[in-house]
């Protein structure tokens, strides 16, 4: 069978992305075809679907509308500022975690009552920043930082608001490393740990102690542990609140699941069915933290086969792409699926092959034993559901330039990202004056 003879629909999307979809068989992103990206830009090359980023949102705000409450997107899902200011101009908030953070999200304009804080980590640095900036909310993770922040506070003559966040112990259902709400993680204060805290809240005379907050992991497909956590948070409240404790916010954190392979995540409409009716008892204003759910299936990455190899017991697919651009299928045995830009003929034969990258380590992979119809050397193959922990978690390993990034608005594209030179690989490296007069 010829290509042009193949019996498939012209138009096919793909998965859950579903302004990547093949039409006469080339895969596209909106109305863009990915090939003449990869053509024009090299790979590897992250491409990002702004319809997608933006109606994910969008999905979140329909569904919550009837409490009405921030959304602050995750930044460390996606921290490229194209990606944040798309998202702040449609009313996002952001949820953050470094003092790098926060300067992106003021680089792009979000309001600074609008930025919420956690990590277990701040420094004193970080944590000045930031109050000078007057955010929303830190959210504390120990008594140590509460104190730290109530005596910085102190110093600068500012009241500063927090969120306590609670670890509610409760098993998220994902993988271990992305777990947080279970007491044997380094995140959070427990129940008791916590009511003492609200108890002598009066001790703490710069701080405004108003809020509460739970993340209990990502990439979570089952309501039973939102619905868990969040009946807890409500019982505390309420006691609380018996107790002349009066608290204003609650944040929820994010943790929403993607498809990525076989998942049946719920969606926005079914989750906010299913917790809204708690939520409306507390009376609170609530705060989401949406990152993967929102930017997951936003992006690609794009890779090209370099060389087909077969050894005496598997047949490998080594790829321009490796661990460095993105370092999910390594560090989690992530699924990723992956998809031709030019899709076979449908009679043609699956081969089982490993899918692998050029950096010297064996856990340089992105698929084992993967069911792939045949390839050859330089194909174009897309890496999908990278729009998440993908370039924000790569890095320069083996001195590899990081990616360059697009972006597609329905026919037109932008670079939001330029690939890195070698002179910026070694642009703030020094070599002391010694070496140099041997």
């Amino acid at each position: 069978m010829r290509e042009t003879d193949q019996a498939v629909p012209a138009e096919r999307p793909i998965n859950n992305m579903h302004e990547f979809k093949y039409i006469n068989n080339q895969l596209y992103c909106e109305k863009v075809k990915i090939e003449d990206l990869a053509n024009r830009y090299g790979t590897p090359l992250y491409v990002y679907s702004y319809h997608t980023l933006i109606g994910h949102f969008l999905k979140l705000e329909e569904a919550f509308k009837s409490i009405d409450p921030l959304i602050c997107y995750s930044v460390k899902a996606n921290s490229n500022l194209a990606i944040l200011k798309s998202l702040v101009d449609k009313g996002a908030g952001l949820d953050i975690v470094s003092g790098g953070e926060l300067f992106r999200a003021i680089s792009v304009g979000c309001p600074a009552e609008k930025i919420v804080y956690a990590s277990v980590g701040k420094t004193d640095k970080e944590i000045e920043e930031a109050i000078r900036r007057k955010i929303l909310f830190f959210n504390v993770e120990s008594f140590s930082e509460l104190r730290n922040i109530n005596r910085i506070a102190e110093k600068l003559n500012r009241l500063v608001r927090i969120a306590i966040r609670i670890n509610p112990d409760v098993e998220p259902k994902t993988h271990k490393f992305i777990t947080t709400g279970k007491l044997t993680n380094k995140f959070g204060i427990d129940f008791r740990s916590a009511e003492k805290i609200l108890l002598m809240r009066s001790n703490f005379s710069s701080l405004d102690i108003k809020g509460l907050h739970i993340h209990i992991g990502s990439q979570i497909t089952q309501s039973e542990p939102f619905l868990a956590a969040i009946k807890k948070m409500v019982d505390f409240i309420n006691r609380m609140k018996g107790k002349g404790i009066v608290i204003e916010y609650l944040n929820i954190g994010g943790g929403l699941g993607i498809i990525y392979n076989q998942e049946a995540p719920q969606t926005a409409k079914a989750f906010a069915q299913k917790i809204v009716p708690l939520l409306k008892k507390t009376s609170l204003k609530i705060i989401l933290e949406p990152g993967r759910f929102i930017v997951g299936n936003a992006g690609i990455l794009v890779t090209k086969v370099l060389y087909i190899k077969d050894s005496t017991k598997k047949k490998f697919v080594i790829v321009d792409a490796g661990m460095n651009d993105l370092i999910r299928p390594a560090l989690y045995s992530a699924y990723h699926q992956i998809l031709a830009l030019k899709a076979g003929s449908v009679e043609s034969p699956a081969q089982k092959v490993d899918i692998v990258g050029p950096i010297c380590e064996s856990g340089d992979f992105f698929a084992k034993a993967r069911l792939m119809p045949p390839v050859k050397e330089d194909d174009y193959l897309a890496v999908m559901s990278a729009g998440a922990y993908g370039f924000s978690m790569s890095s320069n390993y083996n001195s590899r330039r990081r990616a360059e990034e697009v972006l597609v608005v329905k026919d037109r594209f932008f670079v939001i990202r330029r690939r890195e030179s070698q002179e910026d690989l070694i642009r703030n490296e020094l070599i002391p004056p010694f070496l140099l007069s041997l």
